[in-house]
């Protein structure tokens, strides 16, 4: 629950910023990261091979962009901001569950 107040007070956050940046999903708005790292680590192991394996895997999620976090990215506001390093970050956690599970 305390995830998704912080998730809806961001993408207040983040349309704002987009406002006083004047992009889309400009380069200088990290809280965005920051909640896809968490959504990514959520229920996984966080020792440090964890946590690099996790960061390189959201990373790649939200490089890649696989559906819906291309649809999500062309969103304009800070829903789409949010909602595609989310989406990415949902990715990359099921991976590690994955990784968890076969390893």
């Amino acid at each position: 629950m305390l995830f998704g107040v912080v998730f809806i007070l961001a993408c207040s956050v983040a349309d704002c910023a987009e406002r006083i940046f004047g992009e889309s999903d400009s380069s200088a708005i990290v809280l965005d990261e920051i909640l896809g790292m968490i959504a990514t680590m959520f229920g996984n192991p966080t020792g440090w091979a964890w946590l690099i394996a996790g960061f390189t895997l959201f990373r790649l999620f939200d490089i890649i962009k696989p559906w819906p976090t291309s649809w999500f990215d062309s969103m304009r506001g800070g829903a789409g901001v949010m909602l595609d390093d989310l989406a990415a970050g949902f990715y990359a956690n099921i991976t590690l569950q994955v990784l968890r599970r076969i390893t």
